[in-house]
């Protein structure tokens, strides 16, 4: 549900009466991943999505049935049922929805208005709620700070409590929003657990102001990160050149690197293509646990530049996360063209995709994420 905290807030604000459909599982070739929602409020309107589409209406009917009776409801929608076809989940995958009114007589309302509070002002927070269980405990929800402070409740039992801050704090660090199975102290069954992160938008920062990195901007942007671009060349390095970018930076790449944050989320788009500035920078690059570094350039200045690494000290499991010549092979030419070669080998990267037409490949369409990415930070 934080995919859409913006709206959701909004409509608190009206005190409007709506309900909130979650999705809390997938499996198979499911459209979309865990904690993606549609939000149906009682005039009709909607905003949201569960499955791009698949079974929108079936949902959206669940939601206006929990506006009448307040209700909590799990329901499954996979390509095996009987009505398979009829809501329209045919691509053989299937997805549990949590559906929950959010009237002004719903204790829920209170929690959610804490969890968008934080979301929408832009700091780190995990929504927990169970999706499954005791129907006493189905929806309830825990606020969950990056600190281990929270608010809220899923019962009176301190060991679940603990269970699902536990489970929140690792979303957070993770930035991925995930179910976990905790062992129920109510009916020694076990207890579903949806845990949703909102953190700040993973950073990608792109070394060279060049007319390659004006493409990448706008390329990576759209697949949510904070786009920095750096370049120690002032005349080069202004925001009038790089208006979509978030930051424009003017220094030495390697000294802004070793001052700036990264995270595992981070990726890292060397253009500088000039070895005076590329070596020291790939060289603290390198070693940093970031999520992807790639250098541009040709193959003949791909076996100059490991070489002069190597001399530079690094080793062979160092030079391995190098993705050097930047992007995958799709004969771009233009810098646009470049540019989306570059964000499909991020994109691949995070899945572990081969980069084959999917026709040739063989392989399940959607995969468990390797890398944590933005889509699963609730952005």
């Amino acid at each position: 549900m934080l995919d859409i905290a913006e709206e959701l807030s909004r409509w608190l604000s009206e005190d409007r009466d709506f309900a909130i459909a979650t999705v809390t599982a997938v499996s198979g070739s499911a459209p979309r991943a865990p904690g993606a929602a549609l939000a149906v409020a009682s005039d009709g309107t909607a905003v949201g999505s569960v499955s791009g589409g698949c079974v929108e209406g079936a949902v959206y009917d669940l939601c206006q049935q929990a506006l009448l009776d307040g209700a909590t409801v799990l329901e499954h929608f996979g390509y095996s049922d009987e009505d398979a076809f009829s809501v329209g989940l045919t691509c053989g995958g299937s997805i549990d929805v949590l559906v929950t009114s959010v009237r002004r007589t719903d204790v829920f309302r209170t929690f959610l208005a804490s969890v968008l509070a934080v979301a929408v002002s832009g700091k780190a927070a995990a929504a927990v709620r169970v999706a499954d269980g005791p129907e006493e405990l189905r929806g309830r929800g825990l606020l969950v700070l990056p600190d281990g402070s929270h608010q809220g409740g899923l019962g009176d039992h301190p060991d679940l409590q603990a269970s699902a801050v536990a489970a929140a704090c690792t979303a957070l660090t993770t930035g991925r929003t995930a179910t976990v199975v905790v062992g129920s102290p109510y009916s020694g069954a076990s207890l579903t657990l949806l845990v949703e992160v909102r953190v700040p938008a993973p950073r990608m920062i792109v070394f060279g102001a060049t007319d390659f990195a004006a493409a990448l901007i706008p390329a990576g942007k759209l697949l949510g990160y904070h786009v920095t671009v750096c370049d120690a060349r002032s005349v080069f390095s202004t925001t009038a050149r790089f208006p979509a970018a978030d930051e424009v930076v003017t220094d030495w790449p390697q000294r802004y690197l070793a001052g700036t944050q990264t995270d595992e989320r981070t990726v890292l788009c060397v253009l500088t293509h000039e070895a005076k500035f590329d070596i020291p920078l790939l060289q603290l690059a390198l070693r940093l646990p970031v999520a992807y570094v790639g250098a541009m350039g040709s193959r003949r200045t791909h076996t100059d530049r490991r070489r002069r690494l190597r001399e530079a000290g690094l080793d062979e499991d160092e030079l391995a996360r190098l993705h050097s010549p930047i992007g995958m092979d799709l004969g771009a030419r233009t810098p646009e063209e470049t540019a989306v070669s570059i964000v499909a080998e991020i994109v691949a990267l995070r899945y572990g995709g081969s980069g084959v037409p999917l026709r040739a490949s063989g392989t399940p369409i959607h995969r468990k994420l390797l890398t944590p990415c933005p889509g699963d930070a609730a952005r």
